[in-house]
């Protein structure tokens, strides 16, 4: 039998009424958004009713996609069906940690809350940019990378798809750079240059938010994006230089894989994660579950 692993989507797939039919299917999937109302007053309606350039903006984003992903992964959950591991994409490792017991769901939530303020101040304070680079090898988006002052390889996604994260003055010249090359560059709808030394304020921020904070083991094992492995040692350290290292979500799925993960269930927003995950191994099954349609549909 093979093992299954649920990932949490990050930002920048949001959309206007994402997690609505969840909310009003799943009993499980309706207390996630209820304990979010009562801490950030008007989320789900946020979720629900707020245009993409409201959500776009990480301090909405943050705390929106983390209860998206937590709601569908309870909703899944509801149906009796458990992951053997979990792992989120930059903002959904913070919903993987309240999935598995790490922080409560309510101290969870507080975190992203207080990630996200953290992050947009970091970005209003350093403008960045963040582009999607397809159809080159990672070793050449490096070397691109490094022809301009201020550019990090940020999320390592699949073979075919780095995200770089720069400044607002050199993303034309980097998209030219990588049309040069051959690969074709997608502008992110992003609010700031994330998983980059653009958010070291953020994370001296947030290590001090953590620091008087109360973790807990994991009730099902959680894999880090700082290091594609299970979070060991400090805790704190992982998330706190989570929002300014790079993703390395290939090396993660990867090392999934090698441990029998054969079903990948993307809990949260959007397709993003699934088509990652298709690229790096196609072997593998991969479902996602954003609303009824999706949550019926999974047989596993």
């Amino acid at each position: 039998m093979g093992k299954i692993a649920f990932v949490f989507s990050g930002q920048g797939a949001q959309y206007t009424g994402m997690g609505k039919e969840l909310y009003e299917c799943s009993p499980a999937a309706k207390a996630v958004y209820d304990m979010a109302d009562s801490i950030r007053k008007g989320t789900s309606t946020q979720c629900f009713e707020a245009d993409k350039a409201e959500l776009s903006r990480t301090v909405n984003t943050q705390p929106c996609v983390f209860t998206a992903d937590l709601a569908a992964a309870a909703a899944v959950a509801e149906k009796g069906i458990k992951p053997d591991y979990v792992a989120g994409f930059s903002l959904g490792e913070i919903a993987a940690l309240g999935f598995a017991g790490v922080l409560s769901y309510e101290d969870a939530f507080k975190l992203v809350c207080q990630r996200g303020q953290l992050m947009d101040k970091a970005a209003q304070e350093n403008k960045g940019a963040m582009v999607a680079v397809l159809k080159l090898t990672p070793e050449k988006v490096e070397e691109i990378a490094a022809g301009f002052d201020k550019t990090y390889p940020v999320n390592y996604n699949s073979p075919i798809q780095t995200v770089v994260a720069t400044t607002e003055e050199n993303a034309e010249a980097l998209m030219e750079a990588v049309k040069a090359e051959k690969g074709k560059p997608v502008r992110l709808a992003v609010s700031g240059a994330f998983h980059s030394p653009f958010m070291s304020s953020a994370a001296k921020g947030l290590g001090e938010y953590l620091a008087d904070k109360q973790l807990n083991d994991p009730t099902v094992e959680i894999y880090s994006n700082v290091t594609a492995q299970p979070y060991s040692g400090s805790y704190k350290e992982l998330i706190t230089r989570q929002v300014e290292s790079p993703v390395q979500w290939q090396k993660t799925v990867e090392n999934l894989i090698d441990l029998g993960v054969d079903t990948f269930i993307e809990v949260g927003v959007g397709k993003t994660l699934a088509g990652l995950i298709k690229k790096i191994n196609k072997e593998v099954k991969v479902f996602n579950v954003e609303n009824k349609e999706t949550l019926e549909a999974l047989s596993i």
